[in-house]
């Protein structure tokens, strides 16, 4: 199981936000946890965010993060509408 952190200070709040706000992003984040490639509608980017991942945490929540597999981390690099991209 992976273990999720956050970028900086503004990703950690705005996740806290949401998190607080909508009882069902903890669980969706329970759920990345264990298959960071195939929960959520996950999927690989392209372009800019080449190597990146992303993610739907909700109707206009959407997640960029990075998978670090050889320590089990994923890094969460933004988190927002679906303009993050």
């Amino acid at each position: 199981m992976y273990e999720i952190y956050s970028s900086n200070k503004r990703v950690e709040k705005k996740l806290d936000d949401y998190i607080r706000f909508r009882k069902d992003v903890l669980e969706k984040l329970k759920r990345l946890k264990c298959n960071p490639r195939r929960e959520l509608g996950a999927h690989l980017l392209k372009g800019k965010l080449i190597g990146k991942w992303s993610c739907w945490l909700g109707s206009n929540i959407r997640m960029i993060y990075v998978i670090d597999d050889y320590n089990k981390i994923i890094w969460i690099d933004s988190i927002g509408s679906h303009k993050l991209y």
